[in-house]
C-alpha cells in the first residue's frame, strides 16, 4: 500500500530491510514502482501472462491477514478478466485464480509453475475467487513508464456508456452487433467539444469499432493526446461522424 506515501520501509524474506523511495504510481493499473535505497535480494523473473493457459498451475506469495511470507497454489481459473477501480476505470486482462487470497496477499507475486512472475495480486471477489494484474506487454509499458517518467500518461475522452444491441440492419452495416451508448458527457471534455449528446450510440472511434467502456478505454493510449480523431456515432437514425481531440487524463 503506497497511497500517499513517498517514502516506505521493505522487508524481504532474508530479513534484510531498507527504505524505499516511491518512484511512481499508477491507481488506474493498481500498480507502483519502488526505488530501494539499499541492496536488495535478486529480483524475480519477470514471467508473460499472455502465455498462461486456463487451468495452469499458479502460486501466490504475500503476507495474508499478516502471515509473513504464506505460499499458496492454485490455479489459473479463468484469464482476459475485467477488473473495475475505485478510479472507475478497467483493469483488462485480470487473471483470476483459486489460489487462496486474503488481505494482506495485494502487491505480492503470482507465479508460473517455473517460479517466473506472471501478476500482482490485487483483489479478492469472493470465497476461491481472487485476481491479479498480469504482467504482459501493457503493463510492462506501464512500469517503463513509471520506472522513467514516474507516472502513465492517457488520453481522456470525458463519456461514460454502456453496451446496448443494434438493430439488425445498423449491426450489418457496420460489422457490429452492438454499441456503446453513451450516458453521460463530462461538461467542458473533448467528447462535448465534439458535440457528443447522451443518447448517441457511439459504433467506431479511429476507425475501430467501438462495443464497450472497455474498446474506448484501450484507445485511450498516450499517443492518442492531442490528436484529432474520427468518431462515428448513431444518432436519431442516421450516422453521424465527428473529429474530437483527447486531452490527458489527470490522476484522480
Amino acid at each position: 500500500m503506497v497511497a500517499g506515501a513517498d517514502i516506505v520501509n521493505v522487508g524481504f524474506a532474508d530479513g534484510t530491510s531498507t527504505r524505499a523511495d516511491v518512484a511512481g504510481r499508477d491507481p488506474l493499473s493498481d500498480l507502483a514502482v519502488l526505488h530501494a535505497r539499499g541492496a536488495t535480494p535478486h529480483p524475480v523473473e519477470l514471467g508473460d501472462a499472455a502465455h498462461l493457459r486456463v487451468g495452469q498451475v499458479v502460486v501466490a506469495l504475500g503476507n495474508p491477514l499478516g502471515l509473513a511470507g504464506s505460499v499458496t497454489a492454485g490455479i489459473a481459473s479463468a484469464l482476459a478478466r475485467s477488473l473495475p477501480t475505485r478510479s472507475g476505470r478497467v483493469i483488462d486482462e485480470v487473471i483470476q485464480t483459486d489460489a487462496a487470497l486474503n488481505p494482506g496477499n495485494s502487491g505480492g507475486v503470482l507465479a508460473d509453475s517455473s517460479g517466473r512472475m506472471v501478476g500482482v495480486n490485487t483483489a479478492l471477489a469472493g470465497i476461491g475467487v481472487g485476481m491479479a494484474v498480469p504482467i504482459n506487454a501493457t503493463t510492462r509499458e506501464i512500469i517503463t513508464a513509471l520506472m522513467t517518467r514516474g507516472r502513465m500518461r492517457r488520453a481522456w475522452l470525458g463519456i461514460a456508456g454502456a453496451q446496448v444491441p443494434l438493430a439488425p440492419a445498423l449491426a450489418t452495416r457496420i460489422g457490429s452487433p452492438t454499441g456503446l451508448q453513451v450516458a453521460a458527457v463530462a461538461p467542458g471534455s473533448p467528447a462535448a467539444e465534439a458535440g457528443l449528446l447522451r443518447g448517441d450510440i457511439v459504433v467506431a472511434l479511429a476507425g475501430q469499432p467501438v462495443v464497450t467502456a472497455t474498446a474506448v478505454q484501450k484507445l485511450m493510449v498516450e499517443t492518442a493526446i492531442d490528436k484529432p480523431i474520427e468518431i462515428t456515432v448513431w444518432r436519431n437514425g442516421a450516422l453521424v461522424d465527428a473529429i474530437t481531440v483527447p486531452r490527458e487524463l489527470q490522476e484522480p
